[in-house]
């Protein structure tokens, strides 16, 4: 797994990637992959961070874990590459979008164009076995995007953070800078669905809260790093 990523989390994360736990971290990784399947591929791992420096962080997405389907996990939490089916967590973000802002539901699952403006689609857990939800937690991941959490609640520069469902909002008592926005729901699983998270305009939420504060709102029918790059 490659630790370097070519912009400002190299310094921030270098005592973490150089630790002790990480290191067995790494070596239950190199176990596991040998081992067994798992995803994201190796490559991928750190895909949220490559996309989108510390710098850039406006809005915070926090997943759990990775897709446990056959090339859905790509780095980046509820995002899928171009050409795999949407899982259904994605499919209702996309519902929810279409009713908070009009924009409308479409088949491609990559959101790199979300991260390459400054959405950090970040997995508590950062790599499972397939078929297998939970398999790697417990084993440093946690650890490791408490402390990125920790780093982005000390941002001068407001964020959002979008909790959710019961895992992620209990992130939410790692975020105390009154500067940033947190918002809550219940998850876009099928099972949690209609009890909330529709209705929730959280992508209306932040962009007010951005543009509020000096920042740049998200282009949120830009989700493809296609369609962000042709567009921008």
């Amino acid at each position: 797994m490659a630790s370097h990523l070519n912009n400002s989390w190299d310094e921030l994360l270098k005592g973490e990637f150089d630790s002790e736990y990480f290191d067995k971290l790494r070596d239950f990784l190199n176990k596991e992959y040998a081992a067994h399947t798992v995803y994201p591929p190796k490559r991928d791992i750190l895909s949220a961070f490559a996309h989108t420096p510390y710098e850039n962080v406006k809005v915070v997405i926090i997943g759990q874990d990775p897709y446990i389907g056959e090339r859905q996990a790509n780095g980046m939490c509820f995002s899928v590459n171009d050409g795999v089916k949407c899982p259904p967590s994605l499919v209702n973000i996309y519902k929810a979008l279409e009713y908070d802002l009009g924009i409308p539901p479409t088949t491609c699952g990559d959101l790199g164009g979300w991260a390459e403006q400054g959405v950090l689609l970040l997995n508590a857990v950062l790599t499972v076995r397939a078929g297998a939800s939970g398999s790697h937690a417990g084993k440093g991941w946690e650890r490791f995007t408490d402390y990125v959490i920790s780093l982005l609640n000390k941002s001068e520069k407001p964020i959002v953070f979008m909790l959710w469902g019961g895992y992620a909002k209990k992130k939410g008592a790692l975020i105390t800078n009154p500067k940033h926005l947190i918002l809550t729901s219940v998850h876009p699983s099928p099972l949690s669905f209609y009890q909330g998270f529709l209705q929730c305009k959280h992508f209306s939420k932040a962009n007010k809260f951005l543009t509020e504060n000096g920042r740049e709102p998200i282009r949120w029918e830009l989700r493809s790093v296609r369609e962000y790059r042709e567009n921008k």
